[in-house]
């Protein structure tokens, strides 16, 4: 089945096109809950505006979704104590 949570697939249409997405969320028959790179909140995305890829995550597992879409770890920055 295309339409599950934690598919992966690209984004054809809109400001995210050509960006690698994961449905979190099924809402209805036409329209999911996404996560992407660019815009990592989520959001409701027509079924019409992906490309489903035959690859899958977990839609729990966090680390999984930002490895799927490409999101890179932020470096964890260390405190000036004692300047």
């Amino acid at each position: 089945m295309l339409l599950e949570p934690g598919r992966v697939c690209i984004k054809k249409f809109g400001r995210d096109a050509g960006s690698r997405a994961v449905i979190l969320k099924v809402v209805d028959d036409h329209t999911v809950q996404i996560s992407t790179g660019t815009r990592p909140k989520p959001r409701n995305c027509n079924i019409r505006h992906l490309e489903f890829i035959n690859e899958k995550v977990d839609p729990e597992n966090k680390a999984q979704i930002d490895k799927a879409i490409g999101v890179k770890e932020q470096p964890k920055h260390e405190s000036k104590k004692g300047k």
